[in-house]
């Protein structure tokens, strides 16, 4: 009977962390899926970008005339006396009136403010590239870490029930004074030890399940076993990965569109010194202005030409300070080189190095399964105590969770390095979602003359 018991306990032991995950009814591909269209996060990126494009239409409208109109009605009594006589005149003076104004040449003001909205959506859409890839490996993170915890607390469910079964039989054998009560108590210990253990598992269950939720808008329930990237899609090397960042990541990107931003900004400053010509035209026409009855119309064509002579040393000052913001823009491409160049090391080196600790886990498990398998051997001719076993399931619990946090660590950081070179968003994952364009949004509204209702209807 003792012998079948022991047999049990060495079965519950050995079981697959994980295995523990159970049949899937969630996929890693319907996760990032989800976060794709739901994460609040990257829908506001999208909506920040969409309100960037209308930059350009606003720079568009310095090519266009401003066209006003106006109208007046009033009234107007007139008292006067004369040759001994006095005469009353009531008179409605009113009008209406259009102008017209197109400015011809301003410094190049308008063409650089054109030209710089459109490096600013492109920056905006590099920023949004990089949103996305954030919001993806958040959300492949999110989806390990409750795979992760959910074969650790089945790991430590399991090992809950085995000190149980563990107790229960110390506490037998002292009942035939085959052990003491030292043996009770140190089993009694453990089994505590493993229940608050039980209980940290599922808290760290509970808050992985609810990031999981936040970043992509579904409730976790079994979720597949993920592999790590496959090594075609990945660098060969780290300096390919490198080289790879440099030349595609989007942070890089959108930091070399803040420099052609910047670059035009000053051009749009140093345009104020320049002179402004605009023509103006103006029709009208007035009613009862002196006489009753009266009607007068006038017409104008006027030409002016507008030369800043001193502002007070203002466009100066402006122009000096948007070169030193060039000068920043420029200082950030620099490091935000440095930060992809150190993101893309550390993420290959945590890649490499989940190798070697996947295969040390490996043979740690395997070892501790034949060290615990001894020990009870050992124990029951009396060479081994209580405590031995008791920290020889500890050691293969230990191992296992080791395992399940290894093969945890290996997939993110293989997402990671495709994050890191920019080559993680859901066109290279071949989601099955629609892609977001941000340059439909863009052609939609460049050219626009007028209306207030967005291209989505709001």
């Amino acid at each position: 009977m003792r012998r079948a018991s022991v047999l049990a306990l060495g079965l519950m032991l050995a079981v697959s962390p994980l295995a523990i995950t159970g049949v899937s009814a969630q996929s890693l591909e319907a996760a990032l899926s989800s976060a794709y269209r739901a994460n609040p996060d990257l829908n506001a990126t999208r909506a920040s970008l969409r309100a960037t494009d209308e930059n350009i239409a606003n720079a568009m409208s310095g090519y266009r005339p401003r066209i006003t109109g106006s109208a007046d009605y009033g009234y107007t009594g007139v008292d006067s006396r004369g040759n001994g006589r006095q005469t009353t005149t009531d008179l409605n003076p009113a009008g209406f009136g259009l102008s017209v104004s197109q400015t011809l040449y301003n410094g190049g003001r308008t063409g650089n403010s054109v030209r710089a909205a459109e490096s600013s959506v492109l920056a905006a859409r590099e920023t949004l590239r990089n949103s996305e890839q954030n919001t993806l490996l958040d959300a492949v993170t999110a989806y390990m870490n409750v795979v992760r915890d959910t074969a650790i607390l089945g790991l430590r469910q399991n090992n809950t029930n085995v000190l149980a079964e563990q107790v229960r039989q110390t506490k037998d054998r002292f009942a035939v004074g085959e052990v003491t009560r030292t043996d009770v108590a140190q089993a009694e210990a453990r089994l505590a030890g493993a229940r608050s253990d039980l209980a940290i598992s599922q808290s760290n269950l509970r808050g992985s399940a609810a990031r999981f939720k936040q970043v992509t808008g579904m409730d976790p329930k079994k979720l597949n076993p993920v592999q790590p990237v496959a090594a075609g899609r990945l660098p060969k090397s780290q300096g390919d990965a490198v080289n790879r960042a440099l030349r595609d990541h989007p942070a890089i990107a959108a930091a070399l569109h803040g420099v052609d931003t910047q670059q035009l900004q000053v051009k749009i400053v140093e345009g104020e010194l320049l002179p402004t010509v605009s023509l103006t035209g103006s029709l009208s026409r007035r009613y009862d202005s002196q006489t009753p009855d009266d009607r007068r119309n006038s017409a104008s064509v006027v030409g002016s030409v507008s030369i800043p002579l001193y502002d007070g040393g203002s466009a100066y000052a402006r122009t000096r300070q948007a070169k030193e913001t060039l000068g920043e823009r420029r200082m950030q491409v620099d490091s935000a080189r440095d930060r992809v160049v150190a993101a893309v090391i550390a993420s290959w080196a945590l890649m490499e190095a989940t190798k070697f600790q996947i295969e040390g886990a490996a043979a740690q498990v395997q070892a501790a399964e034949i060290a615990l398998n001894g020990v009870r051997e050992e124990y029951k001719v009396g060479q081994r105590t209580t405590l031995d076993v008791l920290n020889a399931q500890q050691e293969l619990l230990n191992a296992r969770v080791a395992q399940v946090t290894a093969q945890r660590d290996r997939v993110v950081a293989s997402y990671s390095v495709l994050s890191s070179i920019g080559q993680l968003s859901a066109r290279a994952l071949g989601l099955k979602v629609a892609n977001y364009d941000p340059k439909v949004h863009t052609e939609q509204v460049k050219d626009k003359w007028f209306g207030l209702r967005t291209p989505s209807g709001e």
